[in-house]
Order: C-alpha cells, then structure tokens, then sequence
C-alpha cells in the first residue's frame, strides 16, 4: 500500500468521524519546540492536522469578550477532538503503525504559552492555511473559525503542499481586538498585550480559561470548501 492509498484511506476515516479538516504534514525536518522525547520525536515523520468547525451561533454571541456559552463550547470542541484524535491514533496503530495523539488544548507553560507542539504550525506545514494577522491559523473556507487536534505517526503518508496564501486585504480582526494586540504586520503580534487581556478576562470570570474569541469571531473566512 502506497503513500497516497494510505492517505485517503486515512483521511477517508477521519472525515467520517466529524472532522471538517484533514491534512498531513511532513515533519521530519520540522521538529524545533516539540516537547516531546528525543528518542519519540525521531520514529515520527508525518503529522495529521484535524480540525473541526466551530458553531457559528456561539460565536455570535461574543460581543467584545469571551462568554461562558463560548467557554463550554471551546471546550466542548477539544474534547471533542481529543476524542477523534484518540481514535485515528488507534486505527494507525492496529494497522501495525505507531501513532501519537497531541491534546487539542494542553498548555504545559502558560507564561510562555508552550505546548507538546503547536497545532497551527503543524496545520500551516500540513496546508490548511496561513498564519494570519491574528497569529492564529486561518483556513480559506472556514477562517480561524476551528479548533485543531494533532497525530504524529511514522505512517508512510503523503504529505499536503503547503499553502501560498494569506489574509491579503482582510484586517477585520485588527478593528475588534480588545488587547490591539494585532498589527498589520503578523510578525508584529503583541502577544503580551494578547496574553495581558486574557488574565483580563479570566479575572472577571467572563471565562474560566485564557481565551477571547473576539478575533475568531470576525475571522469567518469564504465558506466555501
């Protein structure tokens, strides 16, 4: 069985568990900042970036802060994705392959906002989109209106080309932050200021994590897939 036959046969049963993203990524070149052990890290070539979209309705509900009806859902989602995560990583495994399931939202420094690895890097290098203006990943179709679960794996897969787009002309996520975190440039990202407002919020109880949701909001890409 050839790269591409297990790649569609993969993504074939991702996509039946709920997922509306599915991309893999080569990342045996691509390794800096995961918190993984050496040994582990090096067995595992490729990446498989799940995604699934968030509710359009709950996201509506956000008026220039997180709310508890977005922090259930937000965590709703990872759980869900854990859950599917969990899965793909089993079917790997019994077809003789080893495999890894990467929590959807760990943090394991949250100062520095650290995790086992980044999804949304993996997501660029599997070709679900671009980091935008909002530094996060935004999809054509679906904008950074999703949460994403990662799989590494030595399973011999073929691996997605990454994307040449970007946010072009878009700048709704400048006009909303609440931190003016975001800038025209993605590469001057004030993540302080970012990370200040969300122990704003969580200090008011607006939610009991360090999320916002304000740019997610306003991210909503094309919606056509």
């Amino acid at each position: 069985m050839g790269k591409e036959n297990y790649y569609q046969e993969l993504k074939r049963f991702s996509k039946g568990l709920g997922v509306d993203l599915f991309g893999v990524a080569d990342i045996s070149q691509a390794k800096e900042g995961f918190a993984l052990t050496a040994e582990l890290s090096e067995k595992l070539k490729r990446a498989v970036s799940l995604g699934v979209r968030l509710s359009e309705g709950v996201l509506e509900e956000i008026q220039g802060a997180p709310n508890k009806l977005y922090f259930h859902h937000y965590r709703t989602a990872n759980s869900f994705l854990d859950q599917v995560a969990f899965k793909v990583a089993h079917h790997i495994q019994k077809k003789g392959f080893l495999a890894l399931a990467i929590p959807a939202s760990q943090i394991l420094d949250w100062q520095k906002q650290s995790a086992h690895l980044s999804h949304k890097k993996v997501g660029v290098l599997a070709g679900l989109g671009w980091i935008g203006r909002n530094n996060l990943l935004v999809n054509k179709a679906l904008g950074s209106q999703f949460r994403l679960a990662t799989v590494l794996t030595d399973m011999p897969l073929k691996a997605d080309r990454i994307s040449k787009e970007d946010c072009g002309s878009c700048r709704l996520c400048i006009e909303v932050c609440p931190a003016g975190a975001i800038k025209d440039d993605p590469a001057q990202f004030d993540h302080l200021s970012c990370f200040e407002k969300l122990k704003e919020f969580q200090a008011k109880r607006l939610a009991d994590q360090y999320i916002c949701g304000v740019c997610v909001k306003a991210c909503c890409g094309s919606g056509e897939e």
